[in-house]
C-alpha cells in the first residue's frame, strides 16, 4: 500500500483483496460535534498534531495550505493541539452503505545478502529499463530466470514466501548478516492484475472464507512447496523495488504521500472518500479497541470504501503479529477544514 500500499501478517489487508472489493456507492455525510467522538478528550492530540505536520505541507488545496501554514507558525502543547483541531476542523462521518472494517499492516523485515549464497537464493529485483522484460509475468520471471544476470539484483533473501509477501507489501527492510539494514521501496510493477491467492484457496475448497489469513496461507505454501509455488504464481503481478537510502532507520517506510508513515498514527484509506493528509478519528472495536486521532497518509489496493481503513502497526515480526490480528468494526470520522466540511452539505441541510 503505497507503503506503497499493501500489507499483511503477513499482510492481512491483501489476503482479502478480491473478497472485499465493493463498487463505489454514493456516499452520505453526517456532520458531528467533537463531543460525539468517543474518547476524543483522552487522546494525545500533540502526538497526532506532529504526524499531521509531516505531510500537511504537501497539500495543494488552498484551505489545507492555510491551515498547514497556521499549524507551522506557532509552538504547540497538548492543550493547544486539541484546540487547533477543534477550532479549524469539523468531524464528518462519510458512509457508503458498507460496514466499517479496520485491518492492520506493517513493514516486514527479511534476512538477506548483497551476494547470492547457498542460503540466500531468492533475488529482490530492481525495475528493468526494457519494457518487454518489465512486463513479464511472475511465472515467466521465476521459471525462465529472464532477469537473472542483468545486474538488477538489489539483494537476495532466504525465503520465497516472505519475498512474495514483501511484494504484496510494497516496501520493507532487509537485514544483512553484517547488521546493515537495507530499506527498499516500491519502484514499479509488471502491469499484471493482482490475483488473490486467499480467494484461490477458497475457490479450490482448501479453506473456507473464515479460515483464510496470511499466516494460514504462508504455512500451507511451506508445507506444500511444489503446489505452493504454483499457488504464488497464480498471482501474475510482480513488484520491483528500489533501495531507499534517504529514509533514516528510525523512520517508518514511505507511504502514498512519499513521506514516512508513523506507527499507530498513520492510516491507509480510500482516497475517493478520504483526502490524503486529513486527520481521521477512529473508533476501532474488538479486543484491542482504539480511540485515537490518526492521519490519512497511505492507500492500498485492498482498501476500498468510505468506512475502510488499514492501521500501520510498525516494523518487524511483533508488529506483523499484532497487525495480523486486526479485523474489527467501529467507525472512522474524517476531520475536514470548516469550509470544505460545509461544502459537503447542500444549502439549508445544516
Amino acid at each position: 500500500m503505497e507503503l506503497r500500499g499493501i500489507r499483511y501478517v503477513l499482510f492481512t489487508a491483501f489476503i482479502w483483496a478480491g473478497l472485499l472489493m465493493p463498487a463505489k456507492a454514493e456516499e452520505t455525510y453526517t456532520l458531528l460535534p467533537f463531543d460525539q467522538l468517543e474518547g476524543w478528550q483522552d487522546d494525545n492530540h500533540l502526538e497526532a498534531f506532529s504526524v499531521f505536520l509531516e505531510t500537511c505541507g504537501d497539500l495543494k488545496d488552498p484551505e489545507w495550505k492555510a491551515i498547514c501554514a497556521l499549524a507551522k507558525s506557532r509552538p504547540m502543547d497538548q492543550a493547544a493541539s486539541r484546540t487547533f483541531f477543534e477550532m479549524f476542523f469539523r468531524p464528518v462521518l462519510v458512509e457508503d452503505g458498507e460496514p466499517m472494517l479496520f485491518t492492520g499492516y506493517f513493514e516486514p523485515e527479511l534476512s538477506g545478502s548483497r551476494v547470492r549464497t547457498g542460503r540466500f537464493q531468492f533475488p529482490v529485483y530492481s525495475l528493468p529499463r526494457d519494457n518487454s522484460l518489465r512486463r513479464l509475468s511472475r511465472r515467466q520471471i521465476e521459471e525462465t530466470d529472464a532477469l537473472a544476470g542483468l545486474g538488477l539484483e538489489i539483494c537476495w533473501v532466504d525465503d520465497s514466501v516472505e519475498l512474495f509477501f514483501l511484494q504484496i507489501q510494497g516496501s520493507g527492510r532487509v537485514r544483512l548478516a553484517n547488521g546493515e539494514v537495507l530499506r527498499i521501496g516500491y519502484a514499479g510493477a509488471n502491469g499484471h492484475e493482482y490475483q488473490s491467492i486467499g480467494q484461490e484457496l477458497i475457490r479450490r475448497g482448501t479453506y473456507s472464507r473464515h479460515q483464510v489469513s496470511a499466516g494460514v496461507i504462508a504455512n500451507w505454501v511451506r508445507r506444500n512447496p511444489v503446489d505452493g509455488a504454483e499457488l504464488l504464481r497464480h498471482n501474475g503481478s510482480f513488484v520491483y523495488f528500489r533501495e531507499l537510502q534517504h529514509v533514516p532507520p528510525h523512520k517508518g517506510p514511505l507511504g502514498a504521500m512519499n513521506r514516512s508513515v508513523t506507527t499507530m498514527r498513520t492510516l491507509a484509506v480510500d482516497r475517493r472518500y478520504t483526502p490524503l493528509g486529513a486527520p481521521v478519528w477512529i473508533e476501532k472495536d474488538g479486543n484491542d479497541g482504539l480511540r485515537r486521532l490518526m492521519v490519512a497518509q497511505d492507500t492500498g489496493s485492498a482498501i476500498k470504501g468510505a468506512q475502510r481503513a488499514d492501521i500501520f502497526y510498525g516494523s518487524g515480526d511483533l508488529a506483523g503479529r499484532a497487525a495480523g490480528q486486526i479485523r474489527d468494526g467501529g467507525r472512522m470520522v474524517v476531520l475536514l477544514p470548516i469550509t470544505l466540511a460545509f461544502q459537503k452539505f447542500p444549502e439549508g441541510e445544516l
